[in-house]
């Protein structure tokens, strides 16, 4: 389990962030702090590998935590993910060279937060993974990279797509332990193998899944749809 911190000083919005972070699998929330001293306090105390910490502090901002983190040499230092109303290019840049791994802005969706946490939980097994092998190559560093980020789905897809139907098809691929046929896909998703096809065809042109061909005994290729981290 990843355990995590709820940093906000809104009683109201904390409560909100960790019963969103509670639905996501593979987390639980060890606590929250409202202030920088607590935050600090919370992380020497509670040990959490993951903040989620907002900006806007009353004794400060949320980039100071991160600042204190890095000059503390006691104990494992947690990522952060910001969640925060702060829009400022020159937050998000600060929060990138302090070391934050992500970046959310308020208001936002449960299902954005819990992307990022996914994609987060994904990052943190494939270097659990890579940690056994005694060097890693380029293609493990690109994975990793990739695994940091949320699926890129287009928000407004093309003439004709539902960005719902268009997304469930996109993790259903994302998800799946190989690569699927139309058929496989429809099967998993409760969609029309048609309906399937034609959006599996188009995250194919937009360069978001790659196309297979699976030759059987008839001699007639199966298509079969891959993922491209």
């Amino acid at each position: 389990m990843i355990r995590t911190l709820v940093v906000d000083d809104d009683f109201r919005v904390s409560h909100i962030h960790c019963d969103y972070v509670s639905r996501v699998e593979g987390y639980e929330v060890v606590g929250r702090a409202a202030t920088v001293a607590q935050a600090m306090e919370s992380v020497h105390t509670l040990n959490p590998d993951l903040l989620l910490l907002d900006i806007f502090l009353p004794d400060g901002s949320g980039l100071e935590v991160l600042r204190q983190l890095s000059g503390d040499e006691g104990g494992a230092r947690p990522d952060a993910i910001m969640i925060t109303a702060d829009r400022d290019i020159t937050s998000v840049r600060t929060a990138m060279k302090l070391g934050a791994v992500g970046y959310v802005v308020k208001p936002f969706r449960s299902s954005d937060l819990a992307e990022r946490l996914t994609a987060y939980r994904k990052l943190q097994q494939r270097m659990a993974v890579l940690g056994r092998a005694a060097q890693t190559d380029q293609t493990d560093v690109d994975a990793l990279f990739s695994a940091a980020r949320p699926p890129a789905v287009p928000r407004i897809p093309a003439k004709g797509h539902s960005a719902p139907t268009l997304a469930l098809l996109h993790q259903t691929l994302r998800t799946a332990p190989d690569a699927l046929s139309a058929a496989e896909a429809a099967e998993l998703t409760g969609v029309s193998r048609a309906t399937a096809q034609r959006y599996l065809s188009y995250l194919v042109r937009e360069g978001m899944v790659r196309l297979e061909l699976r030759y059987g005994a008839t001699g007639r290729p199966e298509h079969l749809y891959r993922i491209i981290h």
